[in-house]
């Protein structure tokens, strides 16, 4: 061959492996997103056994093709402190089974035959460009997201499909080469096969490609010996190094993470290299025994290399699984933890970005915890009016900086969020929580700010007036019910319960006014000064926003399945029908809270 063979050779195995990367990308990151959030709630359920952790393990890597990705989502997970560390081990292994099943697929590639057969289907030059059509068809005419996902999916499994076959291809050109015999000799050396496989894999950060390139090696026939190229002296090292080699992509998400997230990753290295090296221990042990000799030495194809695989990583599995408290003092020697240092609690790991249905799961359930601190704050703050404690209003203090702390990160992090590739409903739940959000950190605001107004009320010794502290023990009531029930609904996306909550911010409002009122015919009447009509004036106030930020949070959740989200739109409209449930709701609060 001359030289413009050579490099045309060389450009058309890599222009494969980038179709094949390529493919695998898209593939991946469609089925995650036609998964949902169930990944997350699905992982989180891995802390009940190992087996059902190992299967999840299994499943979720089958979903995103890539044991690297699922290690990587397990240390945003870890970090972000929504999984223990111990709890990751059963998924890692059950990745590492999952992740071959790409070799399987990319095995039909040996199918063929002279004559035409149902069978001939299963091979990529007849599968490829069906799938391809069958997904250009959904794309294009497909009215839901789901089955435009789907269609992408298929989309991606022809282009992996047609990469590998163009990887093939260059295969047959490069054995053409005059050192091609030398360079499929370096593989004889068990440790060498094993070093190139390491590197390569680790250069490119997919098992699945090395794979693929074995079997595709696999399938090539020596002129002179009329047998295949790759042995499994060659093709078991090869493997062993696709599994160790990808590692890589973990190791790198480590940095800047915990303790606990660092050791998922020494857990994944672990399994691999050492099982890695064991089996490469016993190889070269068995291999002077004649019959094991022989087998060594016996060609393989796509379906062997696929075998050797899936038969490594089982066993693996299986013998890690035995000897797990073995592994458990290797990783804490490897981390140890430091007398009297903290750990530093990383409150959203932006690894999570990489799953977006997961990283809106955890963003929901961060939301409901402000929610819940946010009604915290407001118990406490009201508890103060009656019994002023300094350090129950410093509580109320730290609770509020942490509404603040959620906001800032949740907002952050959120925003990211959305710059990414989301499903319509997606979309909608980043925007309702974005809003969400910054009511709750307003309505701790308004917590510190009736904390501010028992403290004055102490300081100054002030007392109102006994029509004055029945008026207030009403709309305390009130905005007590109000915050509960908005918590309630937005926790639980309640929409029936949060439809009660409009009807009693009127109600809420209508007390203000009332109070108002009386406020300044006691002050004509000279029944109360000028100063308790200021701290009067301010309490009523902050309750009264804090109704319109929990308004504002519960027509969110009410309008949350409807085609188009406009709050201001449908606030107007429930208040207008005078013969929904609305009306009675008003009714039934205004009659509760009378003055």
């Amino acid at each position: 061959m001359n030289t413009g063979d050579i490099i045309l050779s060389i450009l058309t195995m890599g222009g494969g492996l980038a179709f094949f990367l390529y493919g695998m990308n898209i593939m991946s990151s469609s089925l995650e997103k036609m998964a949902g959030g169930k990944l997350e709630s699905s992982l989180k359920a891995a802390t009940s056994k190992p087996f059902i952790g190992f299967m999840l393990g299994v499943g979720i890597t089958v979903a995103m093709q890539s044991s690297s990705a699922m290690t990587v989502m397990l240390v945003g997970l870890v970090n972000s402190g929504i999984m223990n560390f111990t709890s990751t081990i059963a998924p890692i292994l059950g990745s590492n089974v999952g992740t071959t099943f790409t070799a399987w697929i990319l095995s039909l590639m040996g199918i063929e035959g002279d004559t035409f057969s149902p069978i001939l289907l299963l091979s990529p030059e007849y599968l490829s460009p069906l799938m391809g059509f069958i997904g250009i068809v959904l794309r294009m005419f497909g009215k839901k997201s789901k089955q435009k996902d789907a269609g992408t999916i298929l989309l991606g499994f022809a282009v992996l499909m047609y990469g590998m076959e163009f990887m093939g291809n260059s295969v047959d050109a490069i054995k053409k080469l005059d050192g091609f015999d030398k360079f499929i000799g370096l593989f004889e050396n068990p440790l060498v096969a094993l070093l190139i496989s390491v590197v390569f894999t680790g250069i490119i950060q997919s098992s699945a490609a090395t794979i693929g390139i074995v079997q595709n090696l696999s399938l090539i026939v020596v002129a002179a010996t009329g047998m295949g190229a790759i042995s499994y002296k060659m093709a078991i090292p090869l493997v062993l190094g696709a599994n160790i080699g990808t590692c890589v992509t973990a190791l790198i998400s480590a940095i800047g993470t915990n303790k606990n997230a660092q050791r998922v990753v020494v857990v994944h290295f672990y399994v691999n290299t050492v099982g890695s090296i064991v089996c490469m221990i016993l190889m070269g042990l068995l291999s002077p025994i004649p019959a094991v000799k022989a087998f060594l030495n016996t060609p393989t194809n796509p379906f062997t290399v696929s075998l050797i695989h899936t038969v490594f990583n089982l066993v693996n599995g299986i013998l890690m699984a035995l000897t797990t408290k073995l592994m458990l003092k290797v990783i804490y020697f490897v981390v140890p933890d430091k007398k009297g240092e903290i750990e530093k609690q990383v409150f959203l790991d932006e690894r999570l970005l990489n799953t977006p249905q997961m990283a809106i799961e955890e963003c929901r359930s961060l939301a409901n915890e402000m929610a819940t601190i946010a009604k915290d704050a407001i118990g406490r703050s009201i508890a103060l009016l009656n019994d002023f404690s300094e350090e129950e209003y410093e509580n109320v203090v730290a609770l509020e900086t942490l509404t603040d702390r959620y906001e800032d990160k949740l907002g952050s992090f959120l925003v990211k969020l959305s710059s990414n590739d989301l499903t319509e409903r997606d979309s909608k739940v980043v925007g309702r929580l974005l809003h969400t959000i910054g009511d709750l950190e307003r309505i701790g605001d308004h917590a510190e700010n009736i904390a501010d107004v028992a403290k004055e009320i102490k300081e100054k010794e002030i007392s109102f007036s006994s029509y004055a502290e029945g008026e207030i023990r009403v709309i305390t009531a009130a905005i007590q019910e109000i915050v509960d029930i908005t918590t309630q609904s937005f926790c639980n996306d309640d929409i029936a319960l949060a439809a009660h909550v409009e009807p009693l911010e009127q109600v809420i409002d209508g007390l203000k006014t009332t109070m108002q009122a009386k406020h300044v015919e006691r002050m004509q009447a000279g029944k109360c000064t000028v100063e308790l009509g200021f701290v009067f004036s301010d309490l009523i106030t902050n309750y009264e926003r804090v109704s319109d930020h929990c308004s504002n949070i519960a027509i969110y959740t009410a309008t949350m399945n409807r085609e188009k989200t406009n709050a201001h739109k449908y606030s107007k409209i429930i208040k207008n029908l005078e013969s929904s449930n609305y009306q009675e709701d008003f009714e039934f609060y205004n009659q509760k809270y009378a003055i």
